[in-house]
């Protein structure tokens, strides 16, 4: 372990600063100057603002082939990729204006292109757009992500879902490596803290071929706030109150750059009591409190980059048994979880004139403990947890881009991870274990007119080991057989991007992805507290293998832009849990199965800004998805049908207030009665969600406000993808969320 962690630093050495620089002046169509422009090098960790001539100096840049990205709020953003050789570089930009989003790079895809250049399509949402929201958690913000949707338990615990996948069918990735924290669990909640970070991009679809097992349903990728520009120094402080759960959620956070040497710290602390419903009943022990601590260094050099990051997250998460005790207290009663995540990891680029190695290396530790409930007082005093799961992974990712061949752009990559779980709780749910991952792949972009094409191929290899194990619970033994499983897997995947008119693009995507079972679908033999049930694992199933065809269209004025989305999903061998007839330990008992199955539907939408109203934005999107096995019962946890519509405006009073916005939200979720054989219907419900903020200036100090009320009218309805629905608690009522936020 040592050595593994002393490779994340050893990477950082000293060598020969480059003398490069890259300047230039921005202007727009009228050759008048633009402030503020963000210029930022994403492989360099380094970005520089426009002053008020327009001008601009990015310092100290290495030789070799570098992408700069020149964006700016109402603008056409612009993407330059050059080979540097030499000391100055003089780069003048004229930007072009725009009424829509900003178009920004896509870091999740392999030759990080802007979403306008992609052959995947892409969904991305910035931290700013999330804190608008007024979302208690970074799971519930991405749910305005089309195709997005959570698996909640409370407010406290979330799981994303992409197009019906969930679980281990979904990667997250966070500081540029793969989250491991025992995601098999209906209950485990994401475990990242939504600040620190800056933007959050969604891979709706089979990206197995970039992240190999557990990307088979898509990837939820995490991309940490950046460093501040060369020779500045921030104070940034951000604060939030939540009206519905007394809940506050404080961060502070220090950024410091000079030519070569950057860094940022952030502190956070969130807690919250139990929620109320609309019907003005606590639910109790939905309270939950969070520590969050994420720093990161970056360092420039010749030919070479490097970023280590480390993020400490201390969560506290109160389970409910439902709706008993009326109290507004923030302690913890029984049950509970407690976990403690470390993550470490080291980003680094080395360029050799027109090609380019990365080196990803990551260290996690997720120490998970879940505290069941009593009725005798004195087992409470010093009690050690029924579970406790400590979970340490290894992970590496090395990619090389070859030098490009005419338009042709091709990458080489290996990935793999090491990892261990070990038990030291009353009871054991899954068994201690060795897990090995291997995988190593290519894949090739070629452009041409208005057309791009990608392709991949992939190779792995997942190895699962277990001992024998017996435990002793109450008057019974529990038995965990022996595991020491090999599966391999081979996907593969093919993308067509091209313009049909200046006004419409479209994209098809057909990929192959799979999923290796988990420790859990293998393994399990025991109660599982955080779902209340027996869970039972299963030593014969086989990978689940997918293949998806997706298909996207896109019209795009200077003023209407109109998208459809469609897909099909088919899974061989999907693995889900479902009841049996019988009782252990006085819960019922589930166990894991395999079925075929396939996943169909879309999402639609349009945006219209209409001229010469430049302040509105009128929106609009339609999402669905059926999931069924091949015997024609439905898939259980799949999203009811959402149709969403906001009214936006922007504006600016006086001097006073900058970007000014308001917004009305009508989410109408329809009734979901396509369930599977242990699932309930759930009625359709209307809920409307309204924000309104803006920038004010006080000596020379932004301060950013925001005032967001989720379910305005205390609206009384269950989600289907709540796990309390079985117990008919309704979800959280009217939320008055209060945010301002400043930089020194």
């Amino acid at each position: 372990m040592k050595l593994y962690i002393n490779l994340l630093f050893l990477i950082a050495t000293v060598t020969v600063f480059a003398q490069n620089s890259i300047s230039g002046k921005i202007t727009n169509t009228k050759n008048n100057a633009l402030v503020g422009v963000e210029v930022y090098a994403q492989e360099l960790h380094k970005g520089a603002v426009s002053n008020k001539e327009g001008s601009y100096e990015l310092k100290n840049i290495p030789n070799g082939k570098i992408k700069i990205i020149f964006s700016y709020l109402g603008y056409k953003t612009v993407s330059k990729t050059f080979i540097i050789s030499s000391e100055k570089k003089v780069l003048n930009i004229n930007l072009k204006e725009t009424f829509f989003e900003i178009d920004e790079i896509i870091v999740s895809t392999p030759f990080n292109k802007l979403q306008s250049e992609n052959v995947m399509k892409v969904e991305k949402l910035s931290a700013e757009s999330i804190r608008k929201l007024g979302a208690t958690t970074l799971s519930q913000g991405i749910v305005n992500i089309p195709g997005v949707s959570q698996i909640s338990t409370g407010t406290s615990i979330g799981k994303p879902v992409i197009r019906g996948l969930s679980g281990n069918r979904v990667l997250v990735y966070t500081q540029g490596i793969r989250l491991e924290n025992q995601q098999f669990g209906g209950e485990h909640g994401l475990g990242i803290n939504n600040s620190g970070i800056s933007s959050v991009e969604v891979i709706k679809g089979p990206a197995s071929l970039l992240y190999g097992s557990d990307a088979l349903g898509g990837v939820l990728y995490l991309n940490p706030e950046k460093f501040t520009s060369h020779n500045n120094t921030e104070t940034v402080f951000n604060q939030q109150f939540f009206s519905n759960t007394l809940g506050t959620n404080t961060s502070i956070g220090i950024k410091t750059s000079l030519d070569n040497w950057k860094f940022l710290a952030r502190g956070t602390y969130s807690n919250h009591t139990d929620y109320l419903t609309p019907e003005n009943n606590l639910v109790t022990n939905t309270r939950f409190n969070e520590k969050d601590f994420k720093t990161g260094i970056a360092y420039s050099k010749n030919k070479f980059t490097s970023e280590i990051r480390y993020n400490y997250n201390n969560a506290n998460l109160g389970l409910t048994e439902g709706i008993t005790e009326q109290s507004n207290s923030r302690n913890l009663i029984e049950p509970y979880q407690k976990i403690n995540n470390h993550i470490l990891s080291s980003h680094n680029h080395f360029f050799f004139g027109d090609s380019k190695l990365d080196i990803d290396l990551g260290y996690t530790f997720n120490d998970r403990q879940e505290f069941e409930e009593h009725e005798e007082e004195e087992h409470k005093e010093h009690e050690e947890a029924a579970l406790r799961m400590q979970l340490k992974t290894f992970s590496y990712n090395l990619k090389y881009h070859f030098p490009a061949i005419g338009n042709i752009e091709i990458l080489l990559g290996s990935q793999g991870l090491y990892q261990t779980n070990r038990n030291f709780g009353k009871e054991i749910l899954i068994p201690d274990a060795i897990i090995n991952d291997f995988g190593f792949f290519t894949t090739a972009n070629y452009t041409w007119n208005k057309n791009t094409l990608q392709a991949g191929i992939r190779f792995d290899n997942r190895q699962i080991e277990t001992e024998k194990m017996e435990i002793a619970h109450e008057d019974e033994i529990h038995i965990f057989d022996a595991v020491n499983n090999a599966y391999n897997s081979f996907t593969t995947s093919l993308g067509f991007k091209t313009s049909l008119s200046e006004k419409i693009t479209a994209r098809i995507n057909l990929a192959s992805g799979f999923r290796a079972p988990n420790l859990a679908e293998l393994s399990s033999n025991g109660v599982h507290h955080g779902t209340n049930r027996f869970e039972k694992g299963n030593n014969s199933l086989q990978n689940e293998k997918n293949i998806q065809i997706d298909v996207s269209l896109e019209y795009k004025t200077e003023h209407f832009e109109l998208f459809a989305n469609g897909f099909y999903n088919h899974i061989n061998d999907y693995i889900f849990i479902a009841p049996t007839d019988e009782i252990e330990d006085g819960e019922k008992v589930f166990s894991y199965t395999q079925e075929d199955a396939k996943l169909y539907g879309g999402e639609i939408g349009f945006h219209l800004h209409p001229h010469p109203q430049d302040w509105l934005h009128i929106e609009s999107t339609f999402e669905t998805v059926i999931g069924k096995q091949e015997n024609g019962n439905y898939l259980p946890l799949i999203p009811a049908n959402t149709w969403r519509n906001t009214f936006r405006t922007e504006f600016n009073y006086k001097d006073w207030l900058k970007q000014g916005y308001s917004s009305l939200i009508l989410e109408s979720t329809f009734s979901q009665k396509n369930v599977s054989a242990f699932e309930t219907t759930t009625p359709n419900y209307n809920l409307i969600n309204f924000a309104l903020g803006g920038d004010f200036y006080m000596k020379n100090i932004k301060f950013s406000t925001s005032v967001t009320v989720n379910n305005l009218l205390n609206k009384t309805y269950i989600n289907h993808l709540s796990r309390l629905k079985d117990d008919g608690i309704f979800n959280q009522g009217r939320n008055i969320v209060l945010g301002i936020n400043f930089t020194i």
